[in-house]
């Protein structure tokens, strides 16, 4: 019944003597318990799809890096490649970067750091290469001061200072008590996602203590824990909230994050490199996805979803969600080719008519679509890290790393599986009627968006078995702890704010520099501006000044007060009508913190203002519409 290729393997896979390889992770529920079968037929389907398909695809090559290659590659997407190279001796900036690393981080980049300095000794390249540890060892020695010049932290263990630095020192330190509790915070709290600290230190502070040796995250049952976040007083920062040029820094802390959770949990973080291939330029099945918006965008201005995508996603909830076995049951294969290469030629033209797809075509058709993106949906880069999510000991560990994956993916391949696990859950939503629940949703969806063409080949054929289980568990945890995944972690947030401080100081001491130099008799005039800051100006102690641009009511001094919340601000502006200004409504316009140590971040409703001033006291508020 099934295509050789598939059966052989399954058949041959059942016979893995031990199932210790499944209960390595404490997520995975026996196999018994998920029944496997969606996923195979649904594997089979995309074989006999792929069997009728017109066109033959392109097997996507996966590089073999050499020695060294892989570590000199995560140094530049980190941010860190003038570390090593002829650009070393430019390595200032990187000395603030580095200065904001957590103990883990460090070891991190270290470790790196020397295998590509090895490599480069090898290969006789004869760059000044800095050693690392060195650098991390002039920023501790100066002047006995913690990494980012503020005093020794509170938070210090009975080893030396330097070995909790956790990323949140100066205005962002954490006190002792949080420290402790977090230790203490096993089973009994499991299900609260501590952002606070550097998900990579706590499995540190976990594999030392010997309770985290016992803990192993939730046993077999089948219900996942309902993971929660603990609410932060100085609000939730969601990626989208924060300005291009701190996203890219929480980009490059998130991948060193990612690889120190995966160094201290003992699972290889290699990223993958494709082979570049040629693909076509034009065109809605099999076209890169950057290429998809860039002409969507032409059509539509501004859509960060290609609009194939979200036509397809719009035909199926237009019938009902309701329908039995939706996603699961596949479309009449010939007449999903039909409609693919009809929608190709019509779909742009505006004459293709929607009214004849059946509702398990279009399913089909919204799954062809992923399979057949040139890359995968979860890049070539991190698939394989995505699939090894599922080798970490905890459940917890396991949704820190997807946390980490998602703030790496590209902005357009992020926003497009967003809009995916939304559609997969309201499908879930409905699984009285559909009988789609959210083991079946994940089973089907798994071989769409893990097994790859050419990819990855050799890992499917050593043991398909144990990875089907591991990814349609991924897909399980994607879909129902997405809302968490889109949340970017306060400590991430918090070594962003130091690192601009550190650059702002930087950059004050050299334009006072320049200026001394330059003129010295202008040195008086200079001291009393400087004594004058912004702050002091107009707005008295505990007001802030708030801009609104937008609204009819463009400023207001408002005084803080341990309750007042952002989304009080907005509604107190909003409530200042006047007839000739467009009215704007309440979930059109945010509170946004700008400057000071932030570059932009948009503001959930429940920040605390006085809680958020205290840690940037700098910063300009402005209320605006939130950019697309």
């Amino acid at each position: 019944r099934r295509s050789g290729q598939y059966t052989m393997n399954h058949d041959h896979s059942k016979k893995i003597p031990d199932g210790a390889s499944f209960d390595r992770s404490g997520s995975q529920d026996s196999l018994d318990e998920l029944s496997m079968d969606d996923y195979w037929k649904e594997l089979e389907n995309i074989h006999e799809t792929r069997g009728n398909n017109h066109e033959e695809r392109v097997a996507l090559v996966v590089k073999e890096p050499d020695e060294g290659e892989l570590e000199e590659e995560w140094l530049k997407e980190a941010g860190l490649s003038n570390l090593f190279g002829e650009s070393s001796g430019d390595s200032l900036e990187s000395m603030v970067f580095l200065s904001t690393l957590t103990r883990t981080q460090k070891a991190a980049v270290e470790k790196r750091v020397e295998t590509v300095t090895q490599t480069m000794r090898k290969k006789n390249k004869h760059h000044q290469i800095p050693d690392v540890r060195d650098i991390f060892r002039l920023q501790n020695d100066s002047k006995g001061k913690v990494c980012d010049g503020s005093e020794p932290s509170t938070v210090t263990r009975s080893e030396n200072k330097d070995e909790t630095h956790d990323g949140t020192k100066g205005n962002f330190s954490l006190g002792t008590d949080e420290q402790k509790s977090f230790l203490e915070d096993m089973p009994s709290s499991d299900t609260d996602i501590n952002l606070e600290i550097s998900f990579a230190e706590q499995a540190a502070n976990l594999k030392d203590s010997s309770v985290g040796k016992m803990y192993k995250g939730g046993g077999g049952d089948t219900l996942l824990p309902n993971f929660r976040l603990p609410k932060d007083k100085t609000g939730t920062t969601k990626i989208g909230d924060l300005a291009p040029q701190d996203m890219k820094k929480v980009y490059s802390l998130a991948l060193i994050e990612l690889t120190a959770l995966y160094d201290i949990l003992g699972t290889e973080f290699k990223q993958q490199k494709a082979v570049k291939i040629k693909t076509k330029d034009s065109g809605l099945f099999g076209v890169p996805l950057s290429l998809l918006l860039e002409q969507d965008q032409k059509r539509v201005p501004g859509t960060k979803i290609p609009l194939i995508f979200q036509k397809l996603i719009a035909q199926i909830e237009e019938t009902t969600l309701e329908t039995e076995g939706l996603l699961r049951i596949p479309g009449v294969a010939t007449r999903v080719k039909g409609l693919c290469q009809e929608l190709e030629a019509k779909f742009y033209e505006g004459t293709f008519n929607w009214e004849n797809v059946k509702q398990h075509d279009a399913a089909s058709l919204l799954k062809l679509f992923i399979r057949e993106l040139p890359q995968p949906l979860l890049t070539v880069e991190y698939l394989k890290a995505f699939q090894d999510v599922q080798n970490l000991p905890t459940r917890k560990q396991q949704l820190q790393a997807l946390n980490l994956l998602v703030i790496l993916l590209p902005e357009a391949n992020r926003d497009t599986l967003k809009v995916l696990l939304e559609f997969l859950q309201r499908v879930i939503d409905h699984r009285d009627k559909n009988k789609m629940t959210l083991k079946n949703v994940a089973m089907v969806m798994a071989p769409n968006l893990f097994t790859f063409h050419g990819f990855g080949s050799k890992t499917i054929e050593q043991s398909e078995f144990v990875m089907a289980a591991g990814t349609a568990n991924v897909m399980r945890f994607m879909i129902q702890y997405q809302k968490l995944l889109w949340t970017i972690p306060k400590f991430l947030v918090n070594q962003v704010r130091k690192q601009n401080t550190e650059s702002q100081k930087k950059e004050k001491k050299d334009k006072a520099m320049k200026k001394l130099l330059k003129k010295m008799a202008y040195d008086r005039e200079k001291h009393e501006k400087q004594e004058k800051t912004p702050n002091d100006t107009d707005v008295p102690q505990g007001v802030i000044r708030v801009q609104a641009p937008h609204l009819s009511k463009v400023s207001m001094a408002i005084q803080l007060t341990e309750e007042l919340k952002a989304g009080d601000i907005v509604a107190r502006f909003l409530s200042q009508k006047s007839g000739n200004v467009q009215t704007l409504k309440k979930e059109e316009v945010f509170l946004y913190e700008i400057g000071g140590n932030i570059g932009e971040r948009c503001l959930d409703d429940d920040t605390y203002m006085k809680d958020l001033y205290q840690l940037n006291p700098n910063a300009e508020w402005v209320i605006k519409p939130k950019q697309s």
